[in-house]
């Protein structure tokens, strides 16, 4: 693996050709773009334990104040 160093792919054009498709169609190719963008859809942007947190604290409040009445 090339460490900043010459690259065919570059060279010939196939690396601006793949991020044109993927910004035009909106998914990315990698594994790890889709993971992301996947990660970033569930959670918001943000954190996953945050969010749960921030769903799950009134959602026990109103829970414990229906019991309570």
């Amino acid at each position: 693996m090339n460490r900043g160093g010459f690259s065919w792919k570059r060279a010939v054009g196939i690396s601006a050709a793949k991020s044109r498709l993927s910004r035009s169609i909106g998914v990315p190719l990698t594994k790890s773009g889709r993971q992301r963008k996947i990660g970033k859809m569930v959670t918001g942007g943000g954190c996953l334990v945050a969010m749960t947190f921030l769903v799950l604290v009134p959602f026990a409040l109103v829970l414990v104040l229906v019991r309570l009445f």
